[in-house]
């Protein structure tokens, strides 16, 4: 369980759960800016910037990457992998959200949107309407930025300010959701912050508001061993101090490591959906971006998430 987490928290950009939406948002900007990018993001940069950057606009400054390449090989890798982890996932999940649109799906739902900006980057059929859920400050900081840069969204964008824990469903279907309409629902970046009940009761929602021939796109929560979660938090520590970065936040202590968390693929499959799982490892390899050397302490496939994906029977 979560040491830094309690049942009613809440958090803005610069806060708890909320900060990690930077980390994503810079290395989608470092992606951006990479000489043969897997995805382009134009606001990333945007609203690293505006949230001050912290820690994680080192990401976006290539001299550092260098720099730490020099000093410390090893981390500098892991820090490599872990930009190309952000690059992988959100190529998938950008293809899942294309796949949708050509397929006829009008309506989309992201959960826990943070700085994700698909409403605004990508290219939606006319007619789509975006649904972004989130903190009501996180949402808040990301549409004034990008309102203040002149940044118009790409589809039809509704803001729904609700934390997940309380009745969302409510808040999506004031703000214009039709369950009558097939969805493309995505949930990325989030069940590692939720215990297992409540991913359970996140998926039950969904499929309650879920029409016929929905399709859902889902990260899922890796599970560690504790003795590996040590490590690798002494690993970052030993990272940070090497290269004077000052940050207090343990992102590790946000997280959720619930031994009882279903499986995302099989819970879907037993629920009303057709579902398949790709393998984040696999698909990093299959684009060239494993960064981790190959050795008795490379940790297995396992050990990293799922990117799963479904359609709701009819």
């Amino acid at each position: 369980m979560s040491s830094l987490r309690t049942h009613d928290d809440s958090w803005d950009i610069a806060s708890s759960v909320g900060t990690t939406a930077v980390m994503v948002a810079a290395a989608r900007a470092a992606e951006t800016a990479s000489a043969d990018p897997l995805i382009k993001d134009p606001y990333a940069r945007i609203l690293v910037e505006g949230a001050g950057g912290g820690p994680w606009g080192l990401m976006m400054d290539e001299g550092w990457v260098a720099r730490a390449a020099e000093i410390d090989p090893d981390g500098a890798a892991m820090f490599a992998h872990m930009g190309n982890y952000q690059a992988v996932r959100s190529r998938f999940f950008d293809d899942f959200f294309i796949a949708a649109g050509a397929a006829g799906i009008r309506q989309v739902v992201i959960l826990a949107s943070g700085l994700d900006s698909r409403a605004y980057r990508l290219e939606w059929p006319a007619g789509t309407t975006v649904f972004e859920i989130d903190q009501p400050k996180v949402l808040e900081y990301k549409g004034s930025v990008l309102a203040e840069h002149g940044v118009a969204p790409a589809a039809n964008r509704h803001e729904v300010a609700v934390d997940l824990r309380h009745d969302w469903p409510r808040a999506l279907r004031a703000a214009g959701f039709d369950a009558d309409v097939p969805t493309a629902w995505l949930a990325e970046g989030l069940l590692m912050y939720l215990p297992a009940d409540a991913q359970d009761r996140l998926f039950a929602q969904i499929t309650d508001l879920s029409a016929a021939d929905s399709r859902i796109a889902v990260e899922t929560a890796p599970m560690q061993a504790e003795e590996r979660r040590r490590q690798m938090k002494e690993r970052f520590e030993l990272i940070k101090a090497k290269f004077g970065i000052e940050d207090s936040l343990d992102v590790g202590e946000l997280m959720y490591n619930d031994p009882d968390r279903a499986d995302v693929a099989v819970w879907l499959a037993e629920n009303g959906w057709d579902s398949t799982a790709v393998a984040a490892a696999a698909e990093m390899r299959r684009l060239g971006r494993w960064a981790l050397p190959d050795g008795p302490d490379t940790p297995d496939d396992n050990a990293f998430s799922q990117f799963v994906t479904a359609t709701r029977r009819r």
